[in-house]
């Protein structure tokens, strides 16, 4: 492997150049032709937008529609009684993706209320309760028909269940009162069309709607708990941002002291957590119920009751656990490589001091992500309620118009009535046979590439921005003195106007892994019901692969981008110098830049860790002094868990100025390497900390 860094397998080292002061002013255009096709595809993504709100309602996301594309309960119209869906079938409603969009393949009208009893059409039409069952029929329905050709026709539901309204749609309340279904797994009913059906698979039908149903209760009480808790989350993440801003500060003078009382801080946060978890799970010992097994239990919207088994604090305590032999055995075998980490750390603290406003870019990128989010869900949203009501033409006779489109209001007095006499308009599906409708998986497919793509560009603006800053410092000889006035504006000033199209380049080529990603994952779920073992074996691998290759991009993307800041070469010449170089210095590599990285991740553990204990307490009502000021809440874990997460997104954002810092300062660590000897001819460009990096390093080598 020496030799062949040595022979130039991996290019050959960067040659002295006198004239070379850091990054590059007097440069080009790179990749024009991306950039043109990021530019019309951002036109094209603008055009999809504007046909999807010229075509969607998102209303009917909310809000429920009949089959006619009619909402329930909207005032001004004949439906203004009538506030709930009722589904003809309810079988057909037992997909939860179409209980997402709701839009069930099967005739709905809005009704003032839910059945309440059990009846079938036939047993209906020759009792009392005919005139109750004729409310869940069309509308303008009349009695001037056979059993078998009503039930044909659609014009009456074959059964009624009673129901309960959830979500302003009527489902089959199979457990609301004992008995209600005196049927067992043969009773039967008759579907109009001379089959019979097992009941068996109205309950099975019913059971996954209000499944899916729960779930969306489930969100609503989520949303509840936001509302009274909001303040308190947004203050806990402010607690983050002091945390995370302090940590940075105090990097910056203390180094060295501060990452060790990361690393012995969040050993101790972990082992605090295993404490608690010993605790909980001694104290519910003996307890009724403690006993029951997780599988037992089964799934519950109340995650409470989890915390009140003994088996979720073992497993609480195993995961400590492990994490926390995992840290400890890696501080174990990587505590040299700390020791010459830490110098490098205090290098890019040095930076980060002098580029302070690096540390609010992460602003503009968290802002330009959320615009690429909102445009993009909304579309998505949009588009999945563009579909409308499609009816065709049903006969029993050979009519040549049968599976026809029609209209259900014209189709009395049309031409094709005539026609065919027999002829009946009836409900087919949701979706449209325009050309816009056909298209629609193909534009929701383009809305999420065009998403990954525009994301992923943001972040390399981001990254290419950071990168031309910290390499001003690092190539500037008398450090802070010949550091150019506003750095970071200057680079995002040059990453914009000359690096468009590499940018560009590099998000589509990680957009493209990305968005077949998502294509083998939505294949992947398809395929879950089939038991082709090669066909899953087969999955599994492309998934690993393209899971593999989605992180090797990232990693050669993120160099690329550092070159590209410096030198400003197209994106394809930025990544082959970069590789070439990360190889002919592959120890070092794993000695400094990796053992960063896992630094940085103990950092944001810490600050994760103690907010997210923090607000547990709080939320808990474990905290005396503000016992009585937490809000009351449906799940406490709801607030606890967004502060988590947020806590994470803070830390990571600040920290990732960190990262990008110390990579770039790595880069032109092993370039000035290359370029310079340290002589007076030829003098290094980095600092006093990095030269003692150097030697340490060049001392650990001639001992190995």
């Amino acid at each position: 492997m020496e030799d062949e860094r040595k022979n130039g397998a991996y290019g050959t080292p960067q040659k002295y150049d006198p004239t070379f002061k850091g990054p590059i002013y007097n440069r080009g255009c790179t990749d024009v032709i991306c950039c043109v096709f990021l530019l019309l595809a951002i036109v094209g993504y603008v055009a999809v937008g504007i046909i999807a709100w010229t075509h969607g309602d998102p209303r009917k996301v909310i809000y429920p529609t009949d089959s006619r594309g009619e909402f329930c309960g909207q005032k001004g119209t004949k439906n203004e009684n009538k506030p709930y869906l009722f589904y003809f079938n309810i079988v057909k409603c037992a997909s939860p993706l179409v209980l997402l969009e709701f839009q069930c393949p099967t005739p709905q009208i809005c009704v003032e209320k839910c059945p309440d009893r059990y009846l079938t059409y036939l047993n209906a039409r020759s009792s009392r309760d005919f005139e109750y069952y004729k409310q869940f029929c069309v509308p303008g329905f009349k009695d001037n028909k056979g059993v078998a050709e009503v039930l044909r026709d659609g014009d009456c539901p074959a059964v009624l269940i009673p129901s309960k309204p959830l979500a302003r749609r009527c489902f089959p309340a199979i457990h609301a009162h004992k008995g209600v279904l005196m049927v067992g797994n043969e009773t039967t009913y008759e579907d109009g069309h001379g089959s019979r059906k097992n009941i068996t698979d109205l309950v099975e039908g019913a059971k996954k709607a209000n499944g899916v149903l729960e779930a969306r209760q489930l969100a609503m009480r989520i949303f509840e708990d936001y509302t009274v808790s909001w303040y308190w989350i947004i203050i806990g993440l402010v607690i983050a941002m002091a945390m995370s801003l302090l940590f940075i500060i105090l990097l910056r003078f203390l180094a060295g002291i501060m990452v060790w009382v990361m690393i012995i801080m969040v050993v101790l946060v972990l082992g605090y957590g295993i404490f608690h978890c010993y605790m909980e799970y001694s104290r519910l010992r003996g307890e009724a119920g403690s006993d029951v097994s997780l599988v037992d239990l089964g799934f519950q919207t109340d995650f409470r009751v989890y915390l009140h088994l003994r088996q979720t604090w073992l497993a609480f305590m195993i995961i400590l656990s492990i994490l926390e032999v995992i840290i400890i055995l890696l501080l174990i075998f990587l505590r040299k490589r700390i020791l010459i980490a830490i110098a490098l750390i205090k290098e890019a603290s040095r930076a980060v001091g002098y580029v302070m406003c690096s540390l609010l870019y992460p602003l503009v990128t968290f802002f330009l992500l959320c615009l690429c989010i909102a445009y993009w869900a909304s579309t998505a949203v949009f588009l999945s309620t563009s579909n409308e009501a499609v009816y065709k033409i049903f006969d029993d006779s050979s009519c040549s118009l049968t599976a026809k489109t029609c209209n259900p209001e014209t189709f009395p007095s049309s031409n094709e009535s005539r026609l065919c006499p027999n002829a009946r308009c009836q409900f087919a599906f949701y979706g449209g046979e325009s050309g816009y409708h056909r298209a629609l998986l193909g534009l929701q497919i383009f809305n999420a590439f065009m998403f990954f793509w525009l994301a992923n560009f943001v972040l390399a603006l981001g990254q290419v921005t950071l990168a031309g800053a910290f390499a001003s410092y690092y190539w500037a000889l008398r450090k802070p003195d010949d550091l150019p006035a506003f750095p970071l504006f200057s680079a995002f000033g040059r990453a914009l106007r000359y690096h468009t199209g590499s940018l560009a380049f590099g998000a589509l080529i990680l957009a493209i892994v990305q968005i077949i990603r998502v294509i083998l994952e939505y294949l992947d779920q398809r395929l879950k019901a089939a038991e082709n073992k090669f066909a899953k074996c087969l999955m599994t691998c492309l998934k690993c692969c393209f899971w593999c290759l989605e992180k090797f991009i990232k990693f050669l993307n993120r160099n690329a981008y550092i070159m590209i800041a410096i030198y400003g070469t197209n994106f394809c010449t930025s990544a082959r110098n970069a590789f070439f170089l990360l190889m002919r210095n592959i120890i070092r590599v794993a000695v400094l830049d990796k053992v960063t990285d896992f630094l940085f991740l103990l950092g944001k553990l810490l600050i994760v860790g103690s907010v997210g204990i923090l607000a547990f307490f709080f939320f808990t009502h474990r905290i005396r002094i503000v016992q009585d000021t937490a809000p009351p809440l449906n799940y406490y874990w709801v607030p606890i868990l967004t502060v988590i997460v947020g806590s994470y997104l803070i830390a990571h954002g600040f920290f990732s100025v960190y990262g990008m810092c110390v990579d770039t300062l790595f880069l032109c660590f092993l370039e000035d390497l290359e370029r310079n000897d340290g002589s007076a001819e030829r003098p290094y460009f980095m600092s006093s900390t990095l030269k003692k990096l150097l030697n340490k390093t060049n001392k650990k080598a001639a001992e190995s």
